[in-house]
């Protein structure tokens, strides 16, 4: 008979939440200010993470910064600016490792397109990287056998890819140590959903009821050449 995977003490979390991206298919908006129930997307994700009690979390922005820290102030997060968001995700994650504090045991990787993902959608996955299997150092929901997001990794995983080249980013690291990776078996779609054009939008107010919003100053697509430049 197998035995039950070991329940590892509660972490101290840290969190990097990633919005540094252009947003070009959603007309160069950035997609974090998106608004359900006429709260700013971030702003949710951030007060999900703090209901579960994570350390301050650290955000990472770019070529919207300007537009997005109004949101942030009075948030207990700390923000940093990728000075090239456009060189990939790899670099702005690393910026966000550097940013956290070195008392922290694990950290949460989330995205901030995720509009569903609650207090209670990450309270899960705490508890399962709590539960994760003997030697594995990665977890990652696994939904109908696709990944999702967010995931949560050791400060071991953290060291590493700090100290790995500049391209060094969570790809790359889980195809050199699969089998430090646990793939969480998840029937949530939570994990699942992000919205990267106005068609996802619109599919996803049409699948779930969830309508999300644009801000009045950001309710028509920018031209490529207003989107700010770090």
């Amino acid at each position: 008979m197998s035995q039950p995977a070991p329940t590892h003490p509660p972490p101290r979390l840290g969190a990097v939440l990633l919005a540094a991206g252009a947003a070009s298919r959603m007309g160069h908006r950035p997609k974090g200010l998106l608004e359900l129930e006429g709260e700013p997307v971030i702003v949710r994700l951030l007060r999900a993470l703090n209901v579960v009690g994570v350390v301050r979390p650290v955000v990472v922005l770019g070529h919207h910064a300007s537009r997005i820290a109004p949101v942030l102030r009075g948030q207990h997060v700390e923000a940093v600016v990728n000075p090239n968001p456009d060189a990939g995700q790899a670099s702005s994650l690393r910026l966000g490792l550097m940013a956290l504090s070195d008392e922290v045991e694990g950290v949460m990787v989330l995205l901030a397109d995720q509009p569903l993902i609650t207090a209670q959608d990450i309270g899960e996955l705490v508890t399962a990287y709590r539960r994760r299997p003997a030697g594995t150092e990665w977890v990652q929901p696994s939904v109908q056998g696709l990944p999702g997001n967010p995931v949560i990794f050791s400060q071991h995983v953290r060291a590493q890819l700090l100290a790995g080249p500049p391209e060094m980013g969570g790809k790359q690291w889980k195809e050199q140590h699969s089998q430090a990776v646990h793939a969480w078996a998840s029937d949530n779609t939570h994990y699942r959903t992000d919205v990267d054009s106005p068609e996802d939008i619109e599919s996803l107010g049409l699948r779930t009821g969830v309508w999300l919003r644009w801000p009045a100053d950001l309710s028509q697509p920018l031209a490529p050449d207003a989107v700010e430049t770090p």
